[in-house]
């Protein structure tokens, strides 16, 4: 994934700043998907105009640019978003730190496990509190934008969750056997 296709995404639901753009990446949408900031943001941006993908719609106080996706910006976010990912370098911390657990002593693997389930379940709470303040919402438009993503999220934990408690479980039989 690019930061451009991020940016397409949240663009095609309504024009914005560069400075709201930066917002949405401090918010949810950094927390649980793609982190940038604004040094990645408005050169992205900037390439973006002159690849003709976004355009300028109005210029503010203060040089601030509100920009809208294009036709062919559209057109390359619907691109990608049907075309499968392809498998990318994979980078990821936690699964990592999973795969060398068996370097720590039982009783230290058994803290990190018992932290992962804690903070797991934890965001198993918050999504779901989320989820059930917008159960009626629509899946599509902006309001979907965000409910299809919670839902993967929530899932996402409570598996993440189930595992933890599960990989507790044998450790704790096996140290008592």
């Amino acid at each position: 994934m690019s930061l451009s296709h991020a940016l397409l995404g949240l663009l095609s639901v309504h024009p914005r700043s560069g400075y709201e753009l930066t917002k949405a990446f401090e918010r949810d949408l950094g927390r649980y998907a793609w982190q940038a900031g604004h040094t990645s943001i408005y050169p992205e941006l900037n390439r973006m105009a002159e690849a003709g993908l976004v355009e300028v719609t109005h210029e503010g106080a203060r040089g601030a640019r509100t920009y809208d996706v294009t036709p062919a910006g559209r057109e390359e976010l619907r691109t990608w978003l049907l075309t499968p990912p392809k498998q990318a370098k994979v980078r990821n911390e936690q699964v990592l730190r999973m795969f060398l657990l068996s370097a720590l002593e039982p009783a230290d693997a058994l803290v990190v496990l018992h932290r992962i389930a804690e903070a797991t379940d934890q965001g198993v709470t918050d999504l779901r509190k989320v989820r059930e303040e917008h159960a009626d919402a629509p899946m599509t438009g902006a309001e979907g934008f965000g409910q299809l993503a919670a839902e993967f999220g929530l899932r996402q934990y409570e598996a993440v969750r189930d595992w933890a408690r599960w990989a507790i479980e044998r450790l704790e039989r096996e140290q008592g056997a």
